[in-house]
């Protein structure tokens, strides 16, 4: 397996333009991360501002779907990160077979200490608000290791960030917000048509485990950047990802504690 097709610049080259890979990574994992750090520094070198991460494969239901195991972490940038009050408009030009995922986003209000708690956490968060990832995969048929999911970047392209409500509106402590958003339902519809529902358990048990697992993830990892107040964190998709098409409209239905967030593609 040849990796010079997958060098940094070759792999910020294929997410500018939408383009397929012509091949795997053929890295390790350990490895894949450390590319995708190299290509986050290229990003920051033309001007590019990280706003946050996102957290995939919390949702262990599909994981035997895309034969991930484990969660995958990458970053949020200025140029993916749109923010509305319920409703936006995503443009799908130069993404590459993309998919959307319904979600719950938190939002730091400064570094969590080491090896936090959920407690730790809930003192650290300022706002939740629902949100959609739009995912994509640069290899044919989104068939992929976990290794071409990081070196792509977590597969991330874009992300929709709804009404921000801040926590402790909702609930007094870590207990009271993760039981409030485990046990949260959303449905999931286009154009109309109910396509999947979830529920916020998915990720990991809720959420905020998938913050603090991801946390552990990130500073296990050398080189990478800690969390820090401001950023946004997509902490994994209540159901399947759905591909997607411009002029589709969907929608997110909410059963608790985040509010509806629609979306319409370009």
């Amino acid at each position: 397996m040849h990796t010079d097709s997958h060098s940094p610049k070759t792999l910020l080259a294929h997410s500018d333009a939408g383009s397929l890979w012509p091949a795997p990574c053929g890295l390790g994992l350990a490895q894949a991360y450390q590319r995708a750090l190299q290509v986050r520094a290229l990003r920051i070198a033309r001007g590019e501002l990280p706003r946050g991460y996102k957290i995939g494969f919390t949702n262990r239901g599909i994981w035997q779907r895309y034969q991930v195991f484990a969660p995958i972490w990458g970053t949020v940038w200025n140029s993916t990160l749109q923010l509305c009050e319920g409703a936006g408009e995503i443009n799908l030009a130069h993404m590459c077979q993309p998919r959307i995922e319904p979600e719950a986003v938190l939002g730091m209000a400064c570094t969590p200490p080491p090896n936090a708690t959920l407690d730790d956490l809930f003192a650290c968060l300022d706002w939740v608000a629902p949100g959609f990832e739009v995912v994509q995969s640069h290899l044919p048929d989104w068939k992929f290791a976990a290794a071409d999911t990081v070196a792509d970047g977590g597969l991330h392209a874009h992300l929709l960030v709804g009404q921000r409500v801040p926590v402790r509106s909702l609930a007094r402590n870590a207990t009271e917000l993760e039981a409030l958003l485990a046990s949260s339902q959303v449905r999931l519809a286009c154009n109309g048509k109910e396509r999947d529902a979830g529920q916020g358990a998915n990720v990991l048990d809720g959420p905020l485990h998938a913050l603090q697992h991801f946390l552990q993830a990130l500073r296990s990892t050398p080189n990478a950047t800690d969390l820090i107040a401001g950023d946004a964190i997509s902490t994994g998709t209540w159901t399947d990802a759905w591909p997607v098409q411009p002029g589709e409209r969907w929608a997110a239905e909410f059963s608790a504690a985040l509010p509806r967030l629609e979306v319409v593609f370009r």
